[in-house]
């Protein structure tokens, strides 16, 4: 496993379609900032070359992001900021997709930008607030606007490391606390077995 900081190391040399799985993770930016941050243009040619190959490639919150743009979908602010733990709504696609496994296992959303459901893809779960939270290009392509990713024993980090967006949201770090504790293992279990069954699909 290799990981790259898309900030600060040369995204231009990498060799896009060299890993056997490409996981584009999130970021307190928007997918369409690369004015302001030019790493975001490197980054999004890094993704548009694996998606032309139809190669496996897993992105989360940014990550997804990116991956509509790449697919030439709009990337726009929500208007309001989604951050907490809160079940999906599945869509019928959603229903028969990995993403089943979760049941109501509450997930942690934190975003404030959406994307449109790419041309020819499937759109998977959405929320009373977001209406795409995730999406699937035949079984190598899955964004999600939340993070399965998360490990809820680390959540401090988070709480501490966006202190001062949950202020201006008006968000008290203390009940996101609590919601992580009470989801922990739970949400720890579902998202493994999500993960495996995509990748299971992806060997198949």
């Amino acid at each position: 496993m290799r990981y790259v900081d898309a900030t600060t190391q040369e995204l231009r040399t990498l060799e896009a379609l060299a890993p056997d799985l490409l996981i584009v993770l999130g970021g307190p930016i928007g997918a369409f900032d690369d004015a302001t941050y030019p790493f975001v243009k490197d980054e999004l040619a890094l993704v548009q070359r694996r998606l032309a190959a139809g190669a496996p490639i897993l992105g989360i919150c940014l990550g997804a992001q990116l991956m509509a743009r790449a697919l030439g979908a709009r990337v726009y602010p929500l208007g309001v900021k989604e951050i907490g733990f809160g079940p999906l709504q599945l869509s019928e696609e959603g229903r028969e997709s990995p993403l089943a496994l979760l049941g109501d296992t509450p997930v942690l959303h934190w975003h404030g930008d959406q994307f449109d459901i790419p041309a020819g893809a499937s759109r998977l779960a959405g929320t009373s607030i977001g209406q795409n939270q995730a999406f699937s290009l035949g079984n190598a392509v899955l964004g999600l606007q939340f993070h399965l990713e998360a490990d809820t024993r680390s959540m401090e980090r988070w709480l501490v490391g966006h202190a001062c967006e949950l202020g201006q949201a008006g968000i008290d770090p203390r009940t996101l606390r609590a919601q992580a504790e009470e989801v922990q293992a739970r949400l720890a279990g579902a998202s493994r077995a999500v993960f495996q069954a995509w990748l299971d699909r992806i060997e198949g």
